[in-house]
């Protein structure tokens, strides 16, 4: 069974050895903190009014008593066992190594074991004096023989102020005997060193300290990518989640820019600050739309614009794997999540995993690792800020929309003229700044051209274009000219043309349904509503890079025009 107890480990261990459960389990990588901790609880008379000795033992050194000496031939774990049942004074016994005899998907437990430690259970629940025995492992261990013998007690991983104290202890250490170290970081700085490292074991959150502070000879706000970097280890460990490298900023992102302000006004709301504001950390944003327009990208620039981990959920790694371990992958991954927070969770495309719940076929395994993960959604308080994205919005199911789930829905539409200026502006900046290809002006009349040409084009297209010209040049070894991009949008077939049906469809759902992503100052020549017609074909410019023939557009754009 699981003791799940909203008090800290030490009342939870105290009053479970009050009333005398037999075996403990507590599953840490923290052997020290975890002994510490046990050593606190058993010698505090105000805690467990019966004070007992701690014995401790592991595979290499057998049972070790309270003065430090080996108890002979305990050893071996039957040993150990053995002499705790014949021990019938008051104490608590340590078993460090003990997960190691219990079996795993390769081989099983040893009988011999699991029958002497049905035999303690029995004994030290129904003996005189009060004894319990806590196992310590790194792994959760327990064959189904013991799974009504063994209490689960959850070990909590450091908590911000334990990680902040290591932090000043080590900038006090290093000052005091380092004078080429230089500390440049205030307490609003600490602060986010140490929620960086949250999710970290003290060691590791010592490590990721110690190389910041080794990296340059000065410990600033900058070395929070260094504490991050420590997070990297401990999910890809974990398998479920993907750790993404966020190296876009919001900048970097073409339009948007409702979206972004609203993004903007969130950052920092996980520090303190904000908490004495009232304000709660924010839950997440769903982002729907035209694929292509910059969803995915924007997941990545608000990542790295909080400078907060950004962990990626693969659905069809939840349901990967042998039957049943579907509920237990989502479990997981939202741990690992949880255990990284403060941080980002992306999923991305998230239609094509959570749509059709409920089907037949899968024994309602969708269905359980759906309700698993609207409930932590729903329920959680850990700074886990969810970023989902999905193309076709209208086929998840309309519990997963409701308020409460997501602060809020925004929908990113094809952009605009004005958008479609910056997209330009930003990938020939980037594809030509430091390029052979360079040669071209980047000009206002160039840009502008540019822009009202590519009509319905979306961003992701306009790159493929910058791209495609290139291709050209490199094809010549010379310069990019205004002609490779004229002809390469010539020649592309946009999204909005080969699936007119499709967007109108979403605009039309997202028209009283969502938030537009586009600032209402960026619709120049545009009006808000649905979607009454497809896109026509987008004008196609001549040699001289005037279009051929004006055209009647259908301009309405879906989502509700709200300014942030």
């Amino acid at each position: 069974m699981v003791l799940q107890v909203p008090t800290s480990f030490r009342n939870n261990l105290a009053q479970l050895l009050r009333a005398r459960f037999p075996i403990l389990y507590v599953e840490s990588f923290e052997e020290a903190r975890v002994l510490a901790e046990l050593h606190a609880v058993t010698s505090d008379v105000e805690l467990i009014r019966t004070l007992r000795p701690v014995h401790v033992w592991s595979s290499t050194k057998g049972f070790t008593g309270t003065d430090g000496v080996a108890v002979a031939g305990t050893s071996e774990p039957a040993q150990a066992l053995d002499w705790m049942l014949q021990n019938d004074q008051p104490g608590v016994f340590i078993l460090l190594d003990l997960h190691a005899y219990l079996g795993d998907d390769r081989r099983p437990a040893d009988p011999n074991v699991l029958r002497r430690i049905r035999d303690v259970s029995h004994a030290f629940q129904s003996g005189a004096a009060p004894r319990t025995a806590i196992i310590i492992a790194p792994v959760l261990r327990i064959p189904s023989e013991l799974e009504k013998d063994v209490t689960l007690l959850d070990f909590p991983l450091p908590t911000e102020v334990e990680i902040r104290a290591v932090l000043d202890q080590m900038i006090a250490a290093n000052t005091a005997n380092n004078a080429r170290l230089r500390i440049e970081v205030d307490d609003v700085g600490r602060e986010r060193l140490a929620k960086a490292a949250l999710g970290l074991t003290l060691n590791e959150a010592s490590n990721a300290f110690a190389r910041a502070m080794v990296n340059d000879g000065v410990l600033s706000d900058d070395d929070v990518h260094i504490v991050t970097e420590e997070k990297k280890q401990t999910v890809r460990k974990a398998g479920i989640l993907e750790f993404v490298d966020a190296d876009v900023e919001l900048d970097a992102v073409g339009g948007l820019q409702n979206l972004k302000r609203w993004l903007a006004k969130r950052n920092n709301s996980w520090l303190d600050e904000a908490t004495a504001y009232g304000i709660p950390a924010p839950k997440g944003v769903l982002m729907t739309g035209v694929p292509g327009c910059g969803k995915s990208l924007t997941a990545k620039a608000v990542a790295a614009g909080w400078e907060l981990p950004l962990l990626r959920l693969d659905i069809g790694k939840v349901f990967a794997g042998v039957v049943g371990s579907s509920e237990q992958n989502m479990r997981s991954a939202i741990k690992t999540a949880e255990a990284a927070a403060p941080c980002i969770l992306w999923l991305d495309e998230i239609e094509k995993g959570f749509s059709g719940i409920g089907g037949s076929g899968d024994s309602g395994t969708s269905t359980r690792v759906f309700g698993t993960f609207l409930t932590w959604m729903q329920e959680k308080t850990a700074t886990v800020f969810v970023i989902a994205t999905a193309n076709k919005v209208d086929g998840l199911p309309p519990e997963f929309l409701r308020k409460g789930r997501f602060d809020e829905i925004f929908f990113v539409d094809l952009p605009t003229q004005s958008e479609r200026y910056e997209i330009w502006r930003l990938h020939l900046d980037k594809r030509l700044a430091k390029s052979k290809a360079g040669g071209l002006p980047i000009t206002h009349g160039l840009l502008e051209q540019l822009s009202k040409s590519t009509e319905g084009f979306a961003g992701a297209e306009i790159e493929q274009l910058v791209v495609t010209g290139l291709f050209d040049a490199f094809s010549e070894r010379r310069a990019m000219t205004f002609e490779d991009l004229s002809r390469a949008v010539q020649n592309m077939i946009p999204l909005s043309q080969t699936q007119a049906e499709q967007i109108a469809a979403v605009r039309a759902w997202a028209a009283d349904r969502a938030i537009a992503a586009t600032a209402p100052e960026d619709l120049s020549g545009y009006h808000t509503g649905v979607a009454q017609a497809p896109f026509t074909a987008p004008p196609r410019p001549t040699q001289d890079g005037n279009s051929d023939e004006p055209r009647d557009h259908d301009l309405s754009r879906g989502g509700r025009m709200v300014d942030f």
